[in-house]
């Protein structure tokens, strides 16, 4: 039997990719402090960025090509990263186009917004992303909330994703939606992510130009509460077609979403409509309903935005149900129908997944 090598390992590794970079880990120099000892290797990873979000895929990506190789007992990663002038050389050469506008064909992007949390923003755009695909439109949807996913526990979907040389593949739910967040690249759901705007900035740039979305016919980015980083990044550096604003009835919560049309407007972004989540509960048994949250202030929204009022959702703890479970793709709610036909492309067709 032939003795492992670290020349066996290198070989190997240099069809280990950088998602990000469409480079792979060898010719990249990530590779460092390689060694073989009676089958046990061990070898640093030198990081583009410490908090790379891509680091455990990267690891895992690394060990299994080196498993695959006869005569190896074990594998020890040590996890470093690349000095300033390193990681400029690397970002600054070579690296590929974005793949948004190579590999990908995206039809419209549409973002769901409020400025406040704990509105539902989530939920509409997973009602709303299911409802597209039941109507045949290819959906796919972008968890902007980097420090506060929902998204993957809405649809029952957990990672880790696969890289390609096209990029990230994103996750598929039941239904062919295309869903990318950053706890797909967590090893445990419950995860905290610590991360400083900028870097928050980063990711989700990365989640739409390194992510092979393929054929979309629609993209819905789900935001994450507030008016700073995030929210900025995805209006200028998408291309945004439009908005829905997700509000409620509180007084409170309309006064922040106000604010939010404000920045919409401000950045000259469309507001498509207005979607009034928690829109009292319609008891079963009357169908009469009760204002648990006091009168609508939609009106006011709806105003000031000079959008309409697309939708009014009431509490319905079966729908709340479905989604801890991960099945929002098995709620249908046809108060959407108004917002459903407000993101619907025009002259849609029913399509073949890609």
């Amino acid at each position: 039997m032939s003795i492992l090598t670290e020349a066996d390992i290198t070989r190997a590794l240099a069809h280990v990719m950088d998602p990000e970079l469409g480079r792979s880990l060898v010719e990249l120099n990530m590779v460092r402090d390689l060694a073989v000892n009676d089958g046990a290797v061990t070898f640093t990873l030198a990081l583009t960025v410490p908090e790379c979000p891509l680091r455990d895929q990267l690891v895992e990506d690394a060990r299994r090509a080196i498993e695959a190789l006869p005569g190896v007992k074990n594998v020890a990663v040590t996890l470093g990263a690349m000095s300033e002038d390193e990681r400029q050389a690397v970002l600054g050469g070579g690296r590929p186009t974005p793949l948004a506008t190579n590999h990908n064909e995206v039809g419209s992007v549409i973002a769901v917004m409020s400025g406040k949390g704990g509105v539902g923003k989530s939920l509409v755009t997973g009602l709303l992303a299911a409802a597209l695909a039941r109507t045949g439109n290819r959906v796919g949807v972008l968890d902007a909330d980097v420090t506060g996913p929902s998204i993957p526990k809405l649809f029952g979907i957990q990672g880790p994703l696969l890289g390609s040389p096209l990029g990230i593949e994103p996750a598929r739910s039941r239904s062919g939606i295309k869903l990318m967040s950053v706890n797909f690249l967590l090893e445990d759901e419950g995860q905290a992510v610590i991360w400083r705007g900028p870097l928050i900035s980063s990711a989700i740039q990365q989640f739409w130009s390194d992510v092979h979305w393929g054929r979309l016919d629609v993209l819905l980015v789900d935001l994450p509460p507030g008016m700073s980083d995030a929210a900025l990044t995805v209006m200028q550096n998408l291309p945004i077609n439009g908005i829905l604003m997700v509000t409620t009835p509180q007084a409170l919560t309309t006064m922040v979403v106000r604010k939010a049309v404000k920045m919409a407007q401000a950045v000259n972004v469309p507001i498509l409509g207005v979607i009034e989540n928690m829109a009292g509960f319609l008891a079963p048994d009357t169908g009469v309903r009760y204002e648990i949250f006091g009168p609508s202030h939609a009106a006011e929204v709806v105003t000031m935005a000079s959008a309409p009022l697309l939708a009014r959702l009431p509490i319905d703890p079966q729908v709340a149900a479905l989604c801890d479970a991960g099945e929002i793709e098995d709620v249908v709610r046809p108060e959407l129908a108004a917002a459903l036909a407000a993101v619907q492309p025009a002259g849609h067709r029913p399509a073949g997944r890609s």
